[in-house]
């Protein structure tokens, strides 16, 4: 047996958040713990929220995300807001001074509407000059093309089982990467398998869509040192502010 708490779970084995070993976990971390209050678009599991939460964050914390099993890990701290749901439909209203997507959840908004929706309700939840910070995958790096069986991952999960996690890309079009993500227990018995699709835009494209939504971008880096976006970079970290008005 395989259900999605246990998917849920081996996410935090496989992505444990930790600002001491990871410089992108404490990039986010420094922004969160800057804020009076913030909004965690695709939360997953909450690790994020709740670090600031042990860290001594005070104010008001929302975590956003569609995943019923992931909240439900999540909600194991219930001094943060937890709610189920996508960008495109959250309501706030100027309620939040900072707005986060990590862990490249931007890419999850892959078709121009639901980008477009999911930016327009970001910034209505911002309050005027506040920020936006995410990153995505830099198409030029080509990340997928490691996405395969040679590079799968062999992880212990919190049961003691030993697993392994291979992806497959079977599609690249139009700047969308589809594939699965599978695990396998010991045998080489599948045991779960998930299909995504994520988007890739370039520093250009990205510019435009932030544009068109309000937002100016404040900063803009290709790795978390930071340095400059270049074409080797792997990433796109950016910090967008919402325009006032």
């Amino acid at each position: 047996m395989f259900t999605d708490a246990d998917a849920a779970a081996l996410y935090d084995v496989l992505n444990p958040w930790d600002p001491t070993r990871h410089r992108s976990d404490a990039f986010y971390d420094d922004l969160v713990m800057a804020a009076d209050a913030v909004l965690d678009v695709g939360c997953g599991t909450g690790a994020m929220l709740h670090h600031a939460r042990e860290r001594g964050h005070r104010g008001r914390l929302v975590g956003l995300d569609p995943d019923l099993a992931a909240l439900d890990r999540a909600r194991r701290r219930t001094d943060i807001e937890w709610v189920t749901g996508v960008a495109a439909d959250a309501s706030w209203d100027q309620e939040f001074d900072l707005a986060t997507m990590a862990s490249n959840a931007f890419q999850c908004l892959v078709g121009d509407a639901e980008l477009r929706e999911s930016l327009a309700a970001i910034r209505r939840a911002l309050r005027d000059g506040g920020r936006f910070a995410f990153e995505t995958r830099n198409p030029s790096a080509r990340a997928w093309e490691s996405w395969n069986p040679a590079n799968a991952t062999e992880v212990v999960d919190g049961t003691g089982r030993t697993l392994r996690v291979s992806h497959h890309v079977e599609s690249v079009a139009d700047g969308v990467v589809t594939f699965t993500e599978t695990t396998f227990d010991q045998d080489g018995t599948a045991l779960w398998v998930d299909r995504t699709s994520l988007r890739f835009l370039d520093v250009a494209e990205l510019g435009g869509f932030l544009s068109e939504a309000g937002f100016e971008i404040e900063a803009q880096y290709g790795d978390w040192d930071p340095e400059p976006v270049a074409d080797t970079s792997r990433s796109i970290v950016t910090i967008a502010r919402r325009r006032r008005g």
